[in-house]
């Protein structure tokens, strides 16, 4: 037994564990919000919204003169924050009551304090996690700095901020939406709201754009102060093995794709090729090369030549091999859609990178994009590592907590539930074959007797409920397909049906009720025994055409709503809908003051709707009683059964899909379904549990019920935990060298966006080529006679626009120091020229659009450069170096490089341009770096945390073309003479 558990578990018998030790620390906080109470219940809603404009002066008073890059910057925030903790964790408190008629419990109360400790509050499903994040989000938003909700899903984002919006609005706090499709102006204003939700890829990709970006104007984001995130473990942990990438268009054709997508099906697994599935690899064989030449036409696949036509034909057989329809992607409207691995989720506008897309593209005979090259990429890790302060929520933590604590310093606490949990966990049962095992789970286990208990038919029959989890589209579209056959009637919840995920989850609960789901779909959505009489309300007014569009869903929540729009406690119609619909998730009540009816507002999929409130009432009330009745014959069957038919790889997944039944003391029950043939046993269990399984005496249709087996199973699940957190941990330390690189480009180009020093960039530059170009063909060390006159002046006329002549300069009259001093005046009277012929104020905006496009381009190819490094370096293993530390090594190398040619190609083209017309030129930079702009496209990375491999770019240049770099001249006249 481990040491480590033996003498924690006699430490927790005597003094309670350390979550328990945590929450008693936090009680007396909690008896002090309490005893606030009765003053807030005293106060006007105008009053409320007075108390925040005096916490918000006495905290921003406190923060006055904090720069934050102080050292001290966290102690400070957390000192000027503490006091306003009690007042304002009870003025929130008392804004759900009015508004939402959802009152704040203790324990909620304990996780809004974790969560403002900076720390993760492990809440189980249904315990008001939505809820609990308004008390940390409006108390740190009293600094004025904005605070960000981060979501899994768009749906969700806007969801909560409709749905929390209330009270925040009443607080006297903006509330701003980040979802897909805003525009700059859009996501600036919600940016610029004291609250912002978004989805974590639409934050890191804000943040990529902004680096990209040619005006400060255009930039959206302003700053990472604090941010909440929701389902913290599939945030930060399931999503951070892909990285977020932004790419333009390689000049490459497509057609090789199409060549080497039909001869893959030629080539034979196990002859020609074999996979490593664990580490979703395909490796070609001596006759699996021998027989790619033949069918390409190649002499040699390994010729230098023919190095882009290898990397095709291997990401083509992981396309057809390792890559499936309705698992991995769907194909929709010819296009092919990512299907999210953990969440089961769609997609849209996330592409595979390193060709990989364009293959699977190729594959299932849809047109085909172009290969892209990478111009900003940045992992989730170091993302959410740039907020000052960092917290999450989800039900599921504590078995990644070694995890959150290495790599984002997280600490973990387990928040108690507000009502005993009674959900009933029987032991998984596992069948030889999936038919069997799909057999028993929809029509029963058989028992001695002959009869059949536990499947899906008798639950159906009996009424219960039952939420049916499988772990990918096709294994739950195949169980969708035998409960047809067999006439029971069920919904289908998976990605192909992400538009009414919420809907059907919410009704999940109801009697008799059948829902086929991944395992993950719909999370976020609360399901309630006897249905959501406010979903079924809102269903019936749409089709039933009650409903009118009121407004399209704006980014500021609260923008472009009626003036006089009120909350439910401000008239007597209204504080009975708030009694009525004190569950709702989604609908708030306007009344407009001019005596006419009160209106019900609610979303959907992203616009707004209205219900006349005496319309609506009688409706709810209809279904609210239907629901009640149904509840209550639910909970006497049981409440709702989880059904689980394979293991997810992840343990947390498992303990997700069980936590839908047994919300806030409701009782439920749950059992898991397994084969041999499941991923999970015959990867990671393989020969022995199939040799132990027969030993046991495993007949066909006869499960096995045994604690061994369970045993084997988790320990598969910790083998394929260890194997994703090392790809974590792996993607993690390269990134972290790029990180450091990343962090100095995007100062360089904020400060150049600023117009901070630019001048004296450029001259600081300029002077110090000038002294580099003396030491290097004049050297102090060398006689005058042995300086390499003609080379110097050479130099300086490809530079700087004038040679030792023109200037006047007689280098065999002068010393070292005597010509460093001369040149360094002539570098100044050159610039001063410059600023004469152009005018200061146009020379400063053409240094800062070209000092941009100039770092943007290196940048550009350092990125590539850096993936060619990445791909070779595990080969240094083999001359006993640690990979890791040469390409710490060389990366930094490669980055000093890069800043000198960033230096030289900025002087050189500032003062070697010519004014043909400055207001020309101006424009025609400006259309370069707008069309550059349209032409980005936001990619996940590659399917598991592997090195991007090398992109083809630039399509070569003829002598008489005109030159990339946009001088307007010809190739061979400018910079074709390098080449």
């Amino acid at each position: 037994m481990d040491v480590e558990k033996v003498i924690n578990s006699v430490v927790a018998r005597f003094i309670g564990t350390k979550h328990e030790r945590d929450v008693k620390r936090i009680q007396p906080s909690v008896e002090a919000i309490n005893a606030f109470e009765p003053e807030m219940k005293r106060l006007s809603d105008a009053q409320l919204g007075e108390r925040t404009l005096e916490l918000k002066a006495e905290v921003q008073g406190r923060l006055n003169g904090l720069d934050r890059d102080d050292p001290n910057y966290k102690a400070r925030l957390r000192e000027a924050l503490e006091p306003a903790l009690e007042p304002a964790f009870a003025l929130v408190r008392e804004a759900g009551r009015r508004t939402l008629g959802m009152r704040h419990f203790d324990v909620q109360m304990i996780g809004g304090i974790v969560l403002h400790q900076g720390k993760i509050a492990e809440m189980k499903t249904g315990e008001g996690k939505t809820l609990v994040a308004t008390l940390p989000a409006y108390l740190n938003a009293l600094t004025g700095k904005g605070v960000h909700i981060v979501t899994v899903n768009d749906y969700l984002a806007r969801r909560d901020a409709e749905w929390m919006g209330p009270i925040y609005k009443i607080l006297g706090m903006t509330v701003g939406v980040i979802v897909h499709d805003l525009d700059d102006a859009q996501r600036r204003a919600a940016y610029g709201a004291d609250i912002t939700f978004g989805t974590n890829n639409e934050f890191g990709f804000d943040y990529l754009r902004d680096n990209m970006k040619y005006d400060l104007k255009d930039c959206v984001q302003r700053g990472h102060h604090f941010a909440i995130v929701d389902e913290v473990d599939s945030i930060l942990i399931d999503e951070a093995r892909t990285p977020l990438i932004i790419s333009g268009p390689a000049e490459e054709s497509t057609d090789k794709y199409y060549r080497v997508d039909k001869i893959i099906p030629k080539l034979i697994q196990d002859i020609d090729y074999t996979l490593d599935e664990k580490m979703r690899t395909a490796t070609l064989t001596e006759e699996g090369v021998s027989k790619t030449e033949r069918l390409l036409n190649l002499g040699n696949l390994y010729d230098p030549a023919n190095i882009d036509m290898i990397h095709h034909v291997y990401q083509a057989l992981r396309a057809h091999a390792l890559f499936e329809r309705d698992v991995d992607y769907v194909v929709k409207e010819g296009e092919v859609v990512i299907v999210d691995e953990f969440t089961g989720r769609q997609m849209p506008g996330r592409r595979w990178s390193d060709g990989l897309h364009q293959a699977v593209e190729a594959k299932e005979g849809v047109k085909i994009e172009r290969e892209n090259q990478t111009l900003a990429t940045i992992t989730f890790q170091n993302y959410f590592r740039m907020y000052k302060k960092l917290s999450g929520m989800t039900g599921t933590a504590e078995t990644e907590a070694p995890e959150f604590d290495k790599i984002y310093k997280l600490e973990v606490v387990a928040i108690p539930t507000n009502r005993t949990l009674i959900r009933r966990e029987h032991s998984d049962v596992v069948y030889r074959t999936e038919p069997e095992k799909f057999d028993a789970a929809v029509n029963g286990i058989i028992q001695e007797d002959g009869t059949r208990v536990g499947g899906i038919r008798q639950y159906y029959e009996s009424g219960q409920p039952v939420l049916v989890g499988s772990i990918s589209i096709e294994k739950s579209e195949k169980i969708a397909e035998l409960l047809k056959k067999s006439g029971i009637p069920h919904q289908v919840l998976n990605a192909k049906q992400h538009e009414r995920e919420a809907k059907i989850i919410a009704q999940a609960g109801r009697k008799g009720a059948v829902t086929v789901s991944t395992n993950m779909a719909g999370r976020g959505t609360d399901i309630l025994l006897g249905g959501n009489p406010e979903a079924m309300t809102r269903e019936y007014c749409l089709k039933d055409k009650l409903a009118m569009p009121y407004a399209p869903a704006s980014a500021v929540i609260g923008a472009g709503a009626a003036p006089d729009a009120e909350t439910p406690a401000q008239a007597e119609a209204e504080e009975t809908a708030a009694e009525t619909g004190s569950s709702s998730k989604q609908t708030a009540v306007a009344s407009n003051g001019s005596g006419h009816a009160a209106m019900v507002l609610f979303q959907q999929e992203g616009r707004i709707f209205q219900v006349p409130l005496e319309q609506w009432k009688p409706l709810y009330d209809r279904f609210a009683e239907q629901c009640r009745a149904e509840h209550d014959e639910v909970v006497a069957m049981g409440g709702l059964h989880i059904l689980g038919t394979e293991r997810h790889e992840a343990r947390r997944i498992d303990n997700q899909l069980r936590g839908r039944a047994g919300r806030q003391g409701d009782p439920g029950s749950s059992r898991f379904f397994l084969s041999l043939e499941d991923d999970l046993l015959r990867i990671f269990g393989g020969e022995r549990v199939k040799a132990l399984m027969y030993r046991l005496g495993m007949t066909e249709g006869v499960p096995i019920e045994s604690k061994l087996i369970s045993k084997r199973i988790e320990n598969a699940q910790k083998a394929v935990e260890a194997q994703n957190f090392e790809a974590r941990k792996h993607l993690l330390e390269y990134d972290d060298v790029m990180n450091k690189q990343r962090e100095t480009i995007y100062s360089l180009r904020r400060s150049f966006l600023e117009g901070r020093d630019q001048k004296e960039f450029v001259l600081e530059r300029a002077e110090a080529i000038a002294n580099s170009l003396g030491e290097t063909y004049a050297p102090s060390t060398q006689h005058p006679d042995q300086w390499n006159v003609t080379q110097l002046g050479n130099e300086l006329l490809n530079q700087f626009g004038f040679d030792l002549k023109s200037a006047g300069i007689d280098t065999a009259t002068l010393n070292h120091n005597q010509l460093a001093d001369i040149l360094l005046e002539k570098v100044k009277a050159r610039y001063a020229e410059k600023e004469t012929l152009f005018g200061e104020q146009m020379l400063r905006w053409l240094e800062r659009h070209i000092l941009l496009d100039i770092v943007d381009a290196q940048w550009k190819d350092h990125l590539l450069t850096l993936d060619h490094l990445k791909e070779g370096i595990g080969l240094r293993g083999y001359g006993q170096k640690d990979p890791l530390v040469e390409f710490k090594k060389e990366a930094f190398t490669l980055f000093e490089d890069m800043m000198d040619r960033i230096d030289t190609e900025a002087v050189r083209f500032l003062f070697l341009m010519q004014p043909a017309k400055p207001e020309d030129q101006a424009r025609q930079i400006e259309r370069r770096q707008q069309q550059q702009q349209k032409q980005l496209q936001f990619q996940a990375g590659p399917a598991q945390a592997e090195p991007p491999k090398p992109v083809r770019v630039a399509a070569k240049v003829g002598r008489n073309d005109p030159c990339p770099c946009g001088s307007g001249k010809k190739y061979k006249k400018c910079h074709g003479t390098e080449a």
